[in-house]
Parts: C-alpha cells; sequence; structure tokens
C-alpha cells in the first residue's frame, strides 16, 4: 500500500491506516454483526465506522443496555437495526454467529464482551464458524518508524503453535495480504532469536520446516524466509552486517512469530515504544472478525472494521455466486 521503498521511515504517523481507510470507503458497505456493544468505546466505533461508510452495522445484544449505553454517551442508534438477546455475553456472542449463518452479515465484530466468550460461539465444533483452516488472529499495524503496513501474527489464539499450526497461521495472514488490498506476494518473515538453524531452539527448525514447505507449496502466494532474528527481519543494514542475502530479510511485510507470548509483547512493545496503531482480526473462520481492545484508540478500531471490509469484499466478488 506504499510507494516508498521497503524499510524506510515514514514521515506521516498514520498514513497507512488512512489510505487503509479510504479504500474500505472505495467499496460496498459490508454488513456487520456488532456483538454485546454495551460500553461507550464500543458502541461509537461501530457507529463511527457505519457513519464513514464503511460498515452496515446490526447491533446484537439486550437491547435495554445499548439503548442505556447510547442514551448516556449522546449516541444516536435510531438507524440501527438491534437484535435483542438475553444480558449474558454469551447470549449475545451465540444469537451473533446465528446471525451469521442467516446470511444477515458478512463480518462479526466484537463489542464489550470478553474475546473467550466470542471466540467459544466462533470456534464451537455444533454452530460454530469453523473451517479446514485453523483458526489465527493477525495484528495489522501502522508502525510510524516503517514504511511498510506490518503484519504479526499469531499473537491472541494460538498459544503453542505446532507445525501444521503454523502452516495455516502464514497462510491465514498471506491471504489477507493479496485479498484486501495490501500487495501481492508479501514478504514474510518467521522469527526467532536467531537467524542460523540450531537444535537447541525449536523454533529454528520449524522456521527452516516452513521455508520448505513453501518450496513445495504447501504454503502459497508469499515469500518466506526464516529463521530471522527481528532485527535482520526489518532491518536492511542488520541484514548486511550480518551476511543474510534474500529478498525478505530487512524488508519483511509479515512477521510470524514463535508463539503467543512473544508475538503478543512484539504488538504491545511496538504500540507502546513505537507508538504503532494496531488493527485486530481473526481469519480461518466462515467470516473475517474483529477483536477490539477497550484500550484501542479511535483510529485502531476504524482500521480494523476496514480491513475486514476489505477482506469481506474481496470475498463477495470472488465467490462462485458472485461469478455467477
Amino acid at each position: 500500500m506504499s510507494s516508498v521503498p521497503a524499510g524506510a521511515t515514514t514521515t506521516q504517523p498514520g498514513s497507512k491506516y488512512d489510505r487503509l481507510i479510504a479504500a474500505a470507503k472505495a467499496v460496498p458497505t459490508v454488513s456487520t454483526v456488532v456483538v454485546h456493544p454495551c460500553d461507550e468505546s464500543s458502541l461509537r466505533g461501530a457507529i463511527e465506522s457505519a457513519e464513514a461508510g464503511i460498515i452496515k452495522a446490526t447491533l446484537v445484544g439486550p437491547a435495554a443496555k445499548i439503548k442505556e449505553v447510547a442514551a448516556k454517551h449522546t449516541l444516536d442508534i435510531s438507524a440501527y437495526e438491534i437484535v435483542d438477546t438475553a444480558p449474558t455475553e454469551a447470549a449475545a456472542a451465540t444469537r451473533g454467529v446465528e446471525l451469521i449463518h442467516e446470511g444477515k452479515g458478512e463480518v462479526l465484530m466484537k463489542g464489550s464482551l470478553h474475546t473467550d466468550e466470542i471466540m467459544r460461539a466462533v470456534t464451537a465444533k455444533t454452530g460454530g464458524l469453523r473451517t479446514d483452516r485453523r483458526i489465527s488472529h493477525v495484528f495489522v499495524m501502522d508502525v510510524p518508524a516503517y514504511t511498510e503496513t506490518v503484519f504479526v501474527t499469531d499473537a491472541a489464539i494460538n498459544i503453542f503453535p505446532d507445525l501444521d499450526g503454523k502452516r495455516d497461521i502464514i497462510q491465514n495472514a498471506v491471504d489477507l495480504f493479496n485479498q484486501a488490498g495490501f500487495g501481492t506476494t508479501p514478504r514474510v518473515a518467521i522469527l526467532s532469536a536467531v537467524e542460523t538453524v540450531t537444535s537447541k531452539i525449536p523454533s529454528t527448525i520449524e522456521a527452516a520446516a516452513l521455508c520448505k514447505m513453501a518450496d513445495r507449496k504447501q504454503i502459497t502466494g508469499a515469500l518466506l524466509d526464516g529463521p530471522l532474528a527481528f532485527d535482520n527481519a526489518i532491518d536492511l543494514e542488520a541484514a548486511r552486517i550480518k551476511g543474510i542475502k534474500s529478498e525478505v530479510a530487512g524488508r519483511a511485510q509479515i512477521l510470524v512469530v514463535p508463539d503467543l507470548e512473544s508475538g503478543n509483547m512484539l504488538a504491545k512493545n511496538l504500540a507502546y515504544f513505537a507508538k504503532a496503531d494496531g488493527a485486530g482480526i481473526v481469519l480461518g473462520a466462515r467470516v473475517p472478525v474483529v477483536l477490539t481492545s477497550r484500550a484501542d484508540s479511535a483510529r485502531s478500531r476504524m482500521a480494523s472494521a476496514a480491513v475486514a471490509s476489505l477482506l469481506a469484499d474481496s470475498r463477495r466478488r470472488h465467490s462462485p455466486v458472485a461469478a455467477a
């Protein structure tokens, strides 16, 4: 999404999200089921995304509570359909997933309920939104000091993914990159503590195996390299000093972490030390799932909706029904 050479610094913090949101405004509005928007930030985020023309929101949860929050914070929800549920997070999550099955939404958005509650409904063996692909999470990060929009995965769902799990985690992120308009054939860095393969660090062995899987077309649509340490994944000079020659080193667009703990720390370090905005989206389900946090900025919430909107629009345009 940028014509500036990879690895260079930007001079306009947030500009990547501006372009992302503008791109989402340019596609048809995507029907979005907003689950349990029962606090100001989640309800305001849904309304602002709808008013921006990114989503068409259906509010799902205890109607009295939603109306109470709207009145308290002077939010006009008169234009939005409210699907009333029992006053529990689980009831709202279950009903939200049911509405997806009923064709009432192309995106599922988390409101003020706990992540565990909405993901329990999404991943349920009966009535959930599972596919053959492993469900995973991607942080889409706008780092002011880095030209590229950076994906960090998986930092929220899979705690200690095995090799097969990491294959799906990578493919989910690659498909998002290619389908949502970020570009084509992303550069994927599989991170570890070092850039050489050693039996003492299992993640280096898995990184090497994943690269070979890409060679054998078990992972498609991207350029992979690993293991790479963080510095030589995102800094060309660090890669040059280490003598690493690859199309990925120093110019990575997708950062694949060894486990959830390291990924969560990396994403939050970028957010708090590098002042990055981080949009969050869950992939591998029947529809994109927008995961937001109470600490998310308004820009991050809208960017999350924008990413999901662009992905849903791409799926809509390339589905067999749309092509017929």
